[in-house]
């Protein structure tokens, strides 16, 4: 492996670091009955035009489809769901719904012939479905503006790659910052490498997706790809939406329905609140109030916070789409106006600042946060035994660290969750999963301030 800047301490580690994944199981398919549903009817006949859609209509297409499917009872879904063709686009609704309500997939998503092709020169898979491939090119901006988000994630990856006993394939980086990331693509591909991790920046995934040409090998941008991603692109975010998106589940899960949000106004926030947005409404709930919380000292909104919850059909809970001083200043507005005894939950914006005697505003307030962090992960050694050893795996940079290591094991295990109806892989940064479009779906585990301090919940 070439890497002249590897350093001695992840060496040091190689030792302590085991790769983990969880086990595959099919579910059985039945011969469905014709829908009766209208819901379910109309759901589809939008599910056979969203291929065309891109941009604010694909959004929206999404959501409605969601919104119709909610209503279609599980026995229902899953009998239509098993009797669409290969390639029907209905699927990866219907599959999105079903695993979102933890059900299994009657079948594995579309995307495992399209995976063969590319992955025909590997050696068979192991017995846990590891199977890498031959020469890994990883585009990172290893330099420039953006490098201080690449080296934990760099670091992250070598931890799980020394960690990993058995083959390994040969691994080379490349800078997408000297050359721009298709350029790296390219070397990357006239090299050898048969499989390629990145790039990181938002631009980049977008540029390098975008260009007429076909893929030659297959990519798992560390980004959303966004509308149209080319056929053999897969990707893996830590992107605000998933906050939303995981707020959304959390509060629906407890009978939630009417929230009122605190928006930060940022892009993070606006992010946050959108795909938080699309998926209570999706699941029948809505958004009663929006406060909108401008600068590090916000006004006084108790009266407005107030009045959100006592009016009819008042908030039920609170989402928080703040960065962590932000959060600070209007923690104790929230208690004032009545909300310590309902739900508060934020975005992954407020962990820890390991000041606990100003974090304890925060108590009581529900956050996303990493398995590693809260109940440790198969693979690693604890957060922080690794944190006092490597300065890239500590405080904010942690979360990156983590998301590295995802990316190790996404590499090495993608075929399991392709060809698996319900494989999943319990990683650093969450549960992982595949949808049906090529995207890594993440649940993440949850923990609270006490004190000050964060304290995580139980995780499965």
């Amino acid at each position: 492996m070439r890497n002249s800047r590897l350093s001695r301490t992840l060496l040091l580690m190689a030792a302590l670091l085991l790769a983990g994944c969880a086990s595959v199981t099919v579910a059985p398919t039945a011969t469905p009955p014709a829908p009766t549903d209208p819901n379910l009817i109309a759901a589809n006949e939008v599910a056979q035009r969203y291929p065309t859609l891109r941009g604010p209509e694909r959004a929206q297409a999404a959501q409605q489809i969601e919104q119709l499917l909610s209503t279609v009872p599980d026995q229902a879904l899953t009998d239509f769901a098993a009797g669409l063709p290969e390639g029907d686009p209905m699927y990866a609704h219907a599959g999105r719904v079903l695993q979102a309500r933890g059900l299994p997939l009657p079948r594995p998503y579309d995307l495992g012939a399209l995976w063969a092709v590319h992955a025909g020169n590997r050696p068979p898979a192991d017995y846990d479905g590891y199977r890498p491939p031959m020469r890994l090119g990883v585009l990172l901006p290893l330099s420039g503006n953006l490098a201080t988000a690449a080296t934990p994630v760099r670091d992250g990856l070598l931890a799980g790659y020394y960690g990993e006993r058995r083959n390994r394939p040969e691994v080379v980086f490349y800078d997408t910052a000297a050359a721009g990331a298709g350029a790296a693509y390219e070397r990357a591909v006239a090299e050898g490498s048969d499989y390629v991790l990145g790039p990181l920046g938002r631009d980049e995934v977008g540029a390098l997706l975008a260009r007429p040409e076909r893929l030659q090998v297959p990519v798992l941008a560390l980004n959303r790809a966004g509308d149209g991603a080319p056929a053999g692109s897969f990707s893996f975010a830590l992107a605000p939406e998933d906050d939303g998106t995981a707020a959304a589940d959390y509060l629906l899960a407890r009978n939630v329905r009417q929230v009122l949000v605190l928006n930060g106004s940022d892009d993070n926030a606006r992010r946050s609140v959108d795909a938080f947005r699309q998926r209570l409404e999706a699941g029948g709930g809505a958004i009663s109030d929006m406060l909108v919380v401008t600068g590090e000292t916000p006004a006084d909104m108790t009266e407005a916070m107030r009045n959100a919850m006592l009016k009819d059909d008042g908030a039920q809970a609170v989402f928080l789409a703040l960065r962590v001083a932000q959060a600070r200043a209007i923690a104790p507005q929230l208690v004032a106006a009545g909300f310590s005894t309902r739900p508060r939950i934020g975005t992954s914006q407020l962990y820890s600042s390991g000041r606990p005697e100003q974090d304890s505003a925060l108590d009581g307030i529900v956050f996303p946060t990493e398995r590693w962090a809260a109940a440790g992960v198969a693979g690693l050694p604890m957060a922080s035994t690794v944190a006092s050893t490597l300065p890239t795996a500590r405080g904010p940079a942690a979360r990156l660290f983590a998301f590295g290591y995802d990316a190790w094991l996404l590499t090495a295990f993608m075929e399991r969750l392709v060809t698996g109806s319900e494989a999943e892989l319990r990683g650093a940064t969450g549960l992982l999963r595949i949808d049906g479009e090529g995207n890594i779906v993440r649940t993440p585990s949850w923990a609270t301030f006490t004190g000050g301090h964060v304290v995580p919940f139980a995780d499965r």
